[in-house]
């Protein structure tokens, strides 16, 4: 049943993306009906960009090797371009509609309609590439976002505590190691107490992270209390044993369903991703995993995906810490992320609980934003109860 759901999620995927392209390829062929040898240009060079990055995927499956690299890397890069062409084009055609029963065109366009629609294709395509390149420069640089939260409760002989939260890398064949380095160098820079990760360290294939041995940077990440992780939706996809054991390689310790007390302090409590439920063996109920918990402690939470907020009001969660969102990554899908959680991107307080969603320092598919800039997040935590040296 679980794969019948996947098949059909992954056959509506398809079929959008090659609807999608159909309609940039149709009206790009329209535009440059009179262009001649740019026609036939644009005809081959968009048929290898359309398959690039499906024919790259399935090809790394099979016969990982360079070629399968560069076609998936050039694929990402597409996948941005093919969201940006195809909204320009849906606001050209609503003009063009518009024009069809208003006649609002002056007459420079009317008079010569195929040069203008021909002329109108070079602009789209120059802005659309403007916008992924800008958007790829920002990825290249990672942010620090500070914040500060303050947690009514003691935590033993801590007033103060350094955080960072790093979420969504997506390691693999587009985050490669050179960026890994950058991020862990930003990290180190900080010189937390403790190194949060929660959810999508890897992308879909853990091969490209084996070549590179990514291990031994992540094993260069520095904190006081260790580097803690949980599993996001793309452990799953790559295969969450493998994932997991090569991140505890690294030194990260991964908490599925469970939680750790650091320094008779505070807690640290971990939730398996939601696609456990899919293909996995399922996940535990938040009630469960911290039944054996003194709720009287700090209680700091991650779950990849921030759904159901209340239920870590209902299970005196103080921070919860969450990913997945990127907060949409690209213009307008962070619309959408809006719509779709209560918290898209930022810090939120309700009742006594905190909410921080980061919208992640890597990119899924292309590696592109425009939405936000890739944040490592340094939380600042203050604890205001009284200290209590209990057991």
């Amino acid at each position: 049943m679980k794969t019948w759901s996947f098949l059909i999620f992954f056959t509506i995927v398809l079929l959008i993306y090659f609807l999608i392209n159909y309609y940039i390829f149709k009206r790009g062929m329209q535009a440059l009906s009179e262009a001649g040898i740019y026609r036939t240009m644009f005809f081959y060079f968009f048929l290898f960009l359309a398959f690039s990055y499906p024919f790259g995927r399935i090809l790394e499956q099979f016969f990982r090797n360079s070629v399968s690299e560069y076609l998936v890397i050039i694929g990402a890069f597409y996948l941005a371009v093919m969201i940006y062409a195809f909204l320009f084009i849906v606001v050209v055609d609503i003009f063009r509609l518009g024009n069809h029963f208003l006649h609002f065109f002056p007459a420079f366009i009317t008079r010569n309609y195929l040069k203008s629609a021909e002329i109108t294709s070079y602009l789209i395509s120059a802005i659309v590439i403007l916008i992924v390149f800008a958007g790829h420069i920002n990825t290249l640089y990672p942010r620090v976002h500070t914040c500060n939260i303050t947690i009514k409760k003691s935590a033993n002989n801590i007033q103060k505590l350094s955080m960072v939260v790093v979420s969504d890398i997506h390691l693999g064949t587009i985050i490669q190691d050179n960026h890994l380095h950058r991020i862990v160098n930003k990290v180190n820079q900080i010189k937390p107490d403790i190194v949060l990760m929660p959810g999508d360290i890897v992308d879909e294939d853990m091969a490209p992270i084996i070549e590179q041995n990514m291990t031994e940077t992540l094993k260069k990440i520095k904190s006081k209390y260790g580097v803690f992780a949980v599993t996001g939706n793309h452990e799953y996809f790559s295969g969450v044993n493998e994932a997991v054991s090569y991140m505890e390689k690294a030194g990260i310790q991964v908490l599925q369903d469970e939680y750790v007390k650091i320094s008779n302090a505070f807690y640290i409590i971990g939730r398996k991703d939601r696609m456990a439920e899919r293909i996995g063996n399922g996940r535990k109920p938040l009630k469960e995993i911290v039944a054996g918990i003194d709720p009287s402690f700090p209680l700091i939470l991650m779950d990849h995906q921030p759904l159901r907020l209340e239920e870590a009001i209902e299970n005196g969660i103080d921070l919860q810490l969450s990913g997945h969102t990127h907060h949409g990554q690209l213009f307008p899908v962070n619309l959408i992320t809006q719509a779709v959680y209560e918290l898209s991107w930022g810090h939120l307080k309700k009742e006594n609980t905190n909410y921080y969603i980061s919208c992640g320092v890597g990119t899924w598919g292309p590696p592109v934003r425009t939405t936000s800039v890739p944040e490592i997040a340094h939380i600042k935590l203050e604890f205001t109860g009284n200290d209590k040296y209990s057991d």
